[in-house]
């Protein structure tokens, strides 16, 4: 009589082969089996150990990063250190076995059950990677976005910028342009710790081309600007506005002076340009010799200066319907309008008062307190 043995695991746990053992019921055979169920005991025994020997706990949640490309030594290394678990090689073996040696994807993530390999290792497997908030503001230049990604998802600045101005990269994204500086748009963006600089610089294009696609593009011709001239545009109007409602009337001067063939004479990029900016500018710095500097040349610069939000882009190809050539702060975020030189010179001067007046006040209580 021949008997069968079936061993069998728990459903999950992915061990291969399931063992089937058959005992004849001759002696030899009954030797044989016996030898082979004492081996395939001992392998269930082993796998047990390994996978579900209990491990003294970490106070929790632990965060674990996962860097892309990392082995299984080097993950089971950062748990030891972190006194997750006590044996990195047993973390491997556990990995192994439950064969899941490339399913562990690249993130952080929070560990919150750590009584056992196996629940650290399927928290690794199907646990979502921590997703980080990050927020980049209107106007930010390539290398101010690529710091903040670099400062929050540890991603290489370097690359980023790298990859912003390689032509084979910006031509995979369908931009017409020499770089993506204008391009990357200002949002509220969610990524894990681990996201490639392409992925990133992907989502922010893609964003900035569904607004294309879904408003800006029936305007495009309407307006006879190119797509990189109506982002350069918005990129200027980006740098000299606070307030959303004096966009559309600065677009509307800067379509004015284009008009006209007038120098734009735009102080944002001047600022582009100097190193040591942003700062009050001085008259040298409007002599400085560069394709950027709108006081010596006439029509747009290059390209864009900024990454300007959704309003300026807007307002770049919806420009007020008002005859102003010129503009100048008032002292309160605000700017004031002026169809004529000389009305514009009056405006400068009462600027340029209010001005000193707010620098005597500064001094004068700077002096006080010192004395």
């Amino acid at each position: 009589m021949r008997k069968t043995i079936v061993v069998c695991f728990a459903k999950g746990l992915t061990l291969r082969p399931y063992f089937m053992v058959y005992l004849n019921s001759s002696k030899p055979g009954r030797v044989a089996g016996f030898i082979l169920s004492i081996l395939v005991l001992s392998g269930v025994a082993l796998y047990s150990l390994v996978v579900f020997w209990p491990i003294p706990e970490a106070e929790t949640p632990v965060v674990i990063k996962v860097e892309k490309g990392a082995s299984l030594k080097e993950i089971g290394d950062d748990l030891k250190k972190k006194n997750v678990i006590t044996d990195s090689e047993t973390f491997v073996m556990a990995t192994r076995i439950m064969g899941h040696e490339t399913t562990i994807r690249a993130g952080v993530f929070s560990l919150t059950n750590l009584s056992s390999n196996y629940l650290i290792i399927r928290q690794l497997v199907e646990g979502t990677p921590v997703l980080h908030k990050i927020t980049i503001p209107e106007g930010l230049r390539k290398e101010q976005i690529a710091e903040i990604y670099q400062d929050k998802l540890n991603i290489d600045a370097d690359v980023f910028l790298a990859l912003c101005e390689d032509p084979k990269f910006i031509k995979s994204l369908n931009i017409e342009a020499l770089s993506l500086e204008g391009f990357l748009f200002p949002d509220t963006y969610h990524f894990y710790k681990g996201e490639t600089p392409e992925r990133i610089i992907q989502t922010m294009v893609t964003e900035y081309q569904k607004l294309l696609d879904g408003m800006l593009k029936s305007r495009l011709q309407i307006r006879g600007l190119t797509e990189l001239e109506m982002v350069t545009l918005a990129s200027i109007i980006e740098g000299e506005a606070i307030y959303d409602s004096e966009r559309s009337l600065i677009s509307s001067v800067y379509h004015n002076r284009l008009a006209k063939e007038m120098r734009l004479q735009a102080d944002p990029t001047i600022q582009y340009i100097i190193e040591d900016g942003p700062r009050r500018l001085l008259k040298n710095d409007l002599k400085i010799k560069s394709p950027y500097n709108t006081y010596l040349h006439y029509g747009l610069p290059p390209g864009p200066i900024n990454s300007p939000g959704r309003e300026s882009l807007i307002s770049a190809l919806s420009p007020a319907d008002a005859d102003y050539l010129f503009f100048v702060a008032n002292g309160e975020g605000y700017h004031t309008f002026s169809r004529t030189e000389t009305e514009h010179n009056v405006a400068k001067k009462k600027f340029q008062r209010l001005r000193r007046q707010m620098r005597n006040k500064k001094r004068a209580k700077t002096e006080n307190k010192q004395g």
